[in-house]
């Protein structure tokens, strides 16, 4: 077993619970220090997570010196800002999706990381788990590619969600769809133009939903579709080749769903992947990419990639790209 990572935690969001605390508590790596904007909020969360100390800053946390991986769960338009400030401090960062407000910004910090020599990913865990893996692995046997389509769909947040404000950088695309064109482009290998795409809007700039038409290649298309205001969840990628389909039940959260139906010549089944946590297979792979030296499936080229196509889509359905937040004087 190769040696704990050593995390510090920016803000005590939700999401760092299930992506990053529960699977700690699997992992046997380290969460050092936490801070948030309300130390209360952060003193709450070291002392239900077994987070070792807090600090009263977020550059506190950047500056701890037993801190060498620093995990972003910010609000989306925080996160290229403190992405670069942890380079700067030389850490090396989890970010969490969206990797940056807009493709220029994914861009910059894409090159400082570069620059620096540290190792900063985007968290689409989805890509480590059995489920996705099964997916790319099933392509051969559905025949040739033909299209895929990938829904996700939730009920609205509260009205004075973050994910709301178009300030930091939120809509349907960011929270949503960011995944569903991930996955498009996961699955096929390849980039896609953007056909067309439409959305409707929550407030000015702010979608409540999306859909993008993508082209591959000749006779290969994708459809993406996100709806932060829906009845209900889904989370399903659908895969359809010259010989069969595949679809994913849950291909983001397979801890809820973890089937994958396969229908090929006409004949269908069932496999199950597996449900453990897509976050846990993300930190494992995390710790020997830096201990090890392993392959991690994704790095820079991916998030600028995914930047510029999210831009394209918003561009393409008449929605402007989400601007940045730039640093104040306190954190």
């Amino acid at each position: 077993m190769s040696s704990p990572l050593r995390l510090g935690v920016l803000g005590a969001a939700r999401i760092a619970v299930v992506a990053l605390a529960e699977p700690v508590a699997t992992t046997g790596d380290r969460m050092v220090a936490v801070a948030a904007r309300d130390r209360g909020r952060a003193e709450t969360f070291a002392a239900e997570h077994g987070v070792e100390r807090v600090h009263d800053t977020y550059d506190a946390v950047l500056a701890d010196p037993e801190v060498e991986v620093v995990y972003v769960p910010l609000a989306n338009g925080l996160h290229g800002r403190w992405t670069r400030a942890a380079i700067e401090a030389g850490k090396h960062v989890l970010v969490e999706k969206p990797f940056a407000s807009n493709a220029d910004e994914a861009r910059e910090v894409a090159a400082a990381a570069r620059a620096a020599g540290v190792v900063v990913v985007e968290a689409f865990h989805h890509v480590h788990h059995p489920v996705t893996r099964r997916l790319v692995s099933l392509l051969p046997e559905l025949g040739e590619l033909r299209r895929i389509e990938t829904t996700f769909r939730m009920p609205a947040p509260s009205g004075d969600d973050p994910r709301w404000s178009f300030d930091l950088a939120g809509g349907a695309l960011m929270d949503l769809g960011c995944y569903a064109l991930h996955l498009q482009r996961w699955l096929a290998g390849a980039e896609p133009v953007v056909e067309r795409a439409s959305g409707t809007e929550r407030s000015p700039g702010v979608d409540a939903s999306m859909t993008a038409d993508l082209v591959f290649a000749p006779g290969v298309t994708g459809r993406a579709s996100c709806d932060m205001a829906a009845d209900s969840w889904t989370i399903t990628a659908r895969v359809i080749g010259s010989r069969g389909e595949a679809t994913a039940l849950n291909v983001v959260l397979p801890h809820q769903d973890d089937r994958i139906v396969v229908t090929v010549d006409g004949e269908e089944r069932t496999e199950h992947l597996g449900t453990r946590s897509t976050y846990t297979y993300q930190l494992e792979a995390l710790r020997a990419h830096l201990r090890e030296g392993a392959p991690f499936p994704l790095d820079l080229d991916d998030a600028v990639a995914q930047a510029e196509l999210v831009d394209a889509v918003y561009a393409a359905a008449g929605f402007p790209p989400r601007p940045r937040t730039e640093p104040v004087a306190a954190s």
